[in-house]
């Protein structure tokens, strides 16, 4: 595999570049019930530069034209069938490894029920009906009991799956426990890891989302597709996995500092404020090197290390903290992963100038 070594430019917008977006929606396009700022208009300009705007979610505790329904009330055109779930993706996962009539206890919602149910398993709800199999899922009503049906039901002998290993998962109020977050009990109760997990970081949401989104009898071609998220862990670390580029947004869980220290698999080829990033060009990275000084050039910002220390100028002057410039943080992150993969320095010993809370995307008019 090979990942992304400096933040990527293009000449036109990403929604012309891409044909195919694959949008992460929980601190993407919505938290809990509100909408993410920015999120409706970035996806409508998206689609009018012609754009195909898919959904992906780890959440499997809803049904797709439930989603659908919501997206659509931000003032977005969404149906179900432009929504891809764990849910959807559990159920090739354990078709592909069991046979029809597999009994399978679901910690879960209707929806993963009824995917399961469709592809031949069989739906028990306690550890005293003797699963094969255990499916784990986040959904807000979930509680003790269900978790200890989960952990009897491994001990004695039924195999451990989960819809997606989300730690946390962006809400209304903040961030709250995720799916990942609810699997330790059971984990420190059985001893047991889960043997797979369906939803990203494993690519196969992508992969199953080419051929559910292409308008021909072909799979979308991975070079077409971008997906984008706010979670490197989850929604980047699945597009490298896969061979994607991929673009990170700053409305939900990644901040600043995780990108610019991330480890390569978990680096995104894009950084966009918002969903408004797809309707824009990047800018394009100019590298100069002087005296083993390399600094990294996005239009008006600049960075480079020295002394283990990143600087920034913007329009040519230094700064170390309240930086809010989204370009300023393409650079940092660009020279920072070149220092750390020459050998340089390790992520921990780099020094970091401090960014703001909100960062602002040069590109875009503030306003709209």
């Amino acid at each position: 595999m090979v990942y992304p070594s400096k933040v990527e430019g293009s000449s036109i917008s990403l929604a012309r570049r891409y044909t195919l977006a694959l949008l992460d929606l929980d601190g993407v396009v919505y938290r809990g019930a509100n909408p993410v700022e920015h999120a409706a208009s970035g996806i409508q300009e998206a689609t009018s530069q012609g754009m195909r705007i898919a959904y992906t979610t780890n959440n499997p505790s809803r049904y797709p034209d439930v989603v659908a329904q919501q997206i659509s009330s931000f003032g977005i055109d969404a149906h179900g069938d432009d929504v891809i779930t764990s849910a959807m993706v559990s159920a090739a996962m354990l078709s592909q490894r069991f046979a029809q009539g597999t009994k399978v206890l679901v910690i879960g919602k209707d929806h993963l029920k009824d995917e399961l149910a469709q592809a031949g398993m069989v739906i028990v709800s306690s550890a005293d009906d003797e699963p094969d199999v255990v499916i784990q899922s986040w959904y807000p009503e979930l509680d003790w009991n269900m978790l200890a049906q989960a952990a009897y039901a491994i001990e004695k002998g039924a195999q451990y799956f989960v819809t997606n290993r989300d730690m946390t998962i962006p809400r209304e109020q903040g961030i709250a426990p995720g799916n990942g977050a609810l699997q330790l009990p059971v984990i420190a109760a059985t001893g047991k890891e889960p043997i797979a997990s369906a939803g990203k970081p494993e690519a196969a949401m992508y992969h199953q989302a080419r051929h559910l989104f292409s308008p021909t009898d072909q799979m979308v071609e991975t070079e077409q597709c971008l997906p984008v998220g706010d979670r490197l862990d989850t929604d980047i670390e699945a597009a490298n996995r896969g061979g994607y580029h991929s673009a990170v947004v700053l409305t939900g869980v990644a901040n600043a500092e995780q990108i610019i220290k991330a480890e390569p698999i978990l680096r995104p080829t894009y950084i966009c404020a918002d969903l408004r990033g797809l309707t824009v060009p990047q800018p394009e990275v100019e590298v100069t090197s002087s005296d083993d000084i390399i600094t990294f050039t996005y239009r008006q910002s600049q960075a480079w290390i020295l002394d283990k220390t990143v600087h920034v100028k913007i329009a040519g002057k230094e700064l170390s903290e309240n930086i809010a410039s989204l370009d300023a943080l393409r650079a940092v992150a660009s020279a920072a992963w070149e220092a750390v993969d020459s050998g340089r320095i390790s992520a921990d010993e780099i020094i970091l100038p401090r960014f703001a809370a909100h960062i602002l995307d040069e590109s875009v008019d503030p306003a709209e």
